[in-house]
């Protein structure tokens, strides 16, 4: 028997009121470490995935630890991302533990790996490096600076290792994902010249001191040198002896700037600060995104940085053509990533 007319309506409505909901079931569950990677697969997967980062904006993945809650986010997920080189020395162990069996991507396969320094030898400079005992808890960097977004061209790599998980978990919107993968690495294109216009006028000379030694790839990639009084680790409190060391290496080194980071503990360059008469700058951002704000998705805080580097660091009409090396000696094509 059919039913009335204004029955089959409100079925029909009902239908359709329960279709986002569906389309929403259907989207790849895809689970990052962080928010940077978290940002890049949105920008990838567009409506076609549903992205949850372990560690939020403005969090340190340095010294996070996970809970059960995210063991059972693994387990529920299609995809899992996260950076490798040991910047999340806990995630191997949170795999293991979810029984995860999804796709797995570490975003860093094929990147141009630096050491625990920049390469700018700045280890030489009379702090040591701190040690790392505690590697059994999982904060252990290994011989790699894990930070390798901070260059716009190995961020690259990032994206084609991120679109080919998603094509390997969800192939029916490969299209999709390769057209959102070919914008966005040509934003990171345009990007990197714009860093570079505003690095340039810089001199090659100068140095900063940042919170952590997070800034290798950006110093490898765009000119700028960075010194840190703790290494690579946010958890590290750096020594009386290393901190009176690198207040002798800021009188050799020209440094012009101090910076905080969003994400570490501002005391130690507050002190640097009061010691040497120095000013600190502004906030740059490494290993999280800003909750709120211009530096709340990747190349956004890739150009706050740049522009508050500019800002502490320019002279105007300096166009520093020693930053030009960079471009030439480093300029691999990461497209032979893409498919």
């Amino acid at each position: 028997m059919l039913l009335p007319s204004s029955s089959r309506w409100l079925v029909g409505v009902s239908a359709l009121l329960a279709l986002p909901a569906a389309m929403a079931n259907e989207r790849v569950q895809v689970v990052t470490s962080f928010s940077i990677l978290a940002d890049m697969v949105e920008n990838v997967g567009g409506e076609h995935v549903e992205v949850a980062s372990l560690v939020a904006a403005d969090g340190d993945a340095h010294v996070y630890s996970p809970t059960p809650g995210d063991a059972r986010a693994l387990s529920d997920a299609d995809v899992v991302i996260f950076n490798g080189l040991l910047f999340e020395g806990w995630m191997e162990r949170l795999i293991d533990a979810s029984d995860y069996d999804g796709v797995l991507v570490t975003a860093t396969d094929g990147i141009e790996k630096l050491g625990r320094r920049d390469a700018h030898g700045h280890e030489d400079h009379g702090y040591d490096e701190p040690s790392h005992d505690d590697a059994h808890d999982g904060h252990d960097h290994g011989s790699d600076d894990p930070h390798a977004w901070q260059d716009l061209r190995q961020a690259k790599v990032y994206v084609t290792n991120i679109r080919d998980g998603l094509i390997d978990a969800d192939a029916n919107n490969a299209d999709a994902y390769r057209d959102n993968a070919e914008r966005y690495l040509a934003e990171i294109d345009q990007t990197d010249a714009e860093i570079r216009a505003l690095i340039d006028e810089i001199p090659a000379s100068t140095s900063v001191i940042t919170g952590h030694d997070s800034f290798g790839y950006f110093s490898d990639a765009y000119g700028v040198r960075f010194l840190s009084p703790t290494g690579l680790s946010t958890e590290t409190e750096p020594s009386a002896a290393n901190m009176a060391r690198l207040v002798d290496v800021i009188d050799e080194e020209n440094v012009k700037a101090l910076f905080h980071e969003n994400m570490t503990n501002q005391s130690m360059i507050t002190q640097l600060a009061e010691e040497t008469g120095i000013p600190i700058a502004g906030t740059l951002y490494a290993d999280a995104l800003e909750a709120e704000g211009e530096a709340s998705t990747y190349l956004g805080m890739m150009r706050h940085n740049a522009h508050a580097l500019n800002d502490a660091l320019a002279q105007p009409g300096h166009d520093d053509h020693d930053h030009d090396d960079h471009d030439h000696d480093h300029d691999h094509d990461h497209d032979d990533h893409s498919h």
